[in-house]
């Protein structure tokens, strides 16, 4: 049974890292085929929650996450509404965690992609990550906890899934939306794409458990690389398509989407790793679980929302 879950996390971070150069390659940003920290601005400044107008779209790779975790957790029975475990800390833990990704230009995922890429500012990030993940588990190691989550109605669980549908309809009758004209917020692989690979991947992640922070904090706390191989496959994944796509550059100057200053680097990534930790997954792992009925993740992903 391990061996089958360990196969799945593989593929799932395969799937990634290929998804996130072939969404590049397709009209994404470069470097920037699938963040989930930028696309969820995106999907705010869409939202008209600001007002940044070069980063306003509403990203279908964002619904596709959520709603992708939400059909296979219900074929699979594993659907369930519960929540309740310190909502507020969870917020502010995600906005914490949205703030610090945006100072170092992105999440956990967007990392490992620009590692693969070349982009040597991201392996700064990596350092500060990995040390936000190990003071995380000093805490967890002390007794830290946000406390027991309890069942909830179905239907509140589904709330957010529900709120993606319907961004989904706005999105493709379009007016609706605020919509970028130029810059990182005009940069779309086609929609069907973007939402289709969005679809498999989330029910990838929500099979696999798969979770950037994870992998660290397991190899860290409990001495198991189980989840860690599957953000290894994401990085294996994205530097060979980025090879083959002559995208790879090695550089601390001029990387797309990037600085250059390493303490800025390194410390967002700090909080990110953190925060990460405390909250019990990366920014990608609480849109999975929002779409499996977790109203305490679905709040934290309104944290990094706003």
């Amino acid at each position: 049974m391990k061996k089958k879950n360990l196969f799945l996390v593989v593929v799932t971070g395969l799937a990634l890292g290929a998804a996130g150069v072939g969404l590049m390659l397709l009209g994404n940003p470069a470097n920037m085929g699938f963040c989930i920290a930028c696309f969820i601005r995106d999907t705010s400044g869409a939202l008209h929650l600001h007002s940044a107008p070069v980063v306003q779209y509403a990203r279908p790779e964002i619904i596709g996450l959520i709603l992708g975790s939400f059909i296979i957790s219900i074929v699979t029975k594993e659907y369930k509404g519960r929540g309740g475990s310190s909502p507020l800390t969870r917020f502010v833990l995600g906005f914490f965690v949205m703030i610090s990704a945006l100072v170092f230009l992105g999440c956990p995922l967007r990392m490992v992609l620009r590692m693969a890429a070349g982009d040597l500012n991201a392996w700064v990030g990596l350092i500060g990550f990995v040390a936000g993940i190990f003071i995380g588990v000093q805490f967890l190691k002390r007794g830290y906890s946000l406390g027991r989550t309890h069942k909830k109605n179905a239907l509140e669980g589904a709330t957010l899934p529900i709120v993606q549908v319907v961004l989904l309809v706005m999105l493709l009758v379009g007016g609706l939306l605020a919509s970028s004209e130029s810059g990182p917020g005009a940069a779309r692989a086609p929609i069907w794409i973007a939402l289709l690979l969005a679809l498999v991947i989330g029910a990838l992640a929500q099979r696999s458990r798969l979770c950037q922070m994870g992998g660290f904090r397991d190899l860290i706390m409990l001495k198991d690389p189980h989840l860690f191989w599957g953000g290894l496959a994401i990085f294996v994944a994205a530097l060979i398509f980025n090879l083959a796509a002559d995208t790879f550059k090695l550089s601390f100057i001029g990387q797309p989407i990037a600085h250059s200053q390493w303490l800025w680097n390194f410390l967002p990534m700090v909080g990110v790793g953190l925060g990460s930790a405390l909250l019990g997954g990366c920014p990608m792992r609480q849109l999975v679980l929002t779409g499996t009925g977790n109203v305490d993740s679905a709040i934290t992903v309104l944290g990094l929302l706003v």
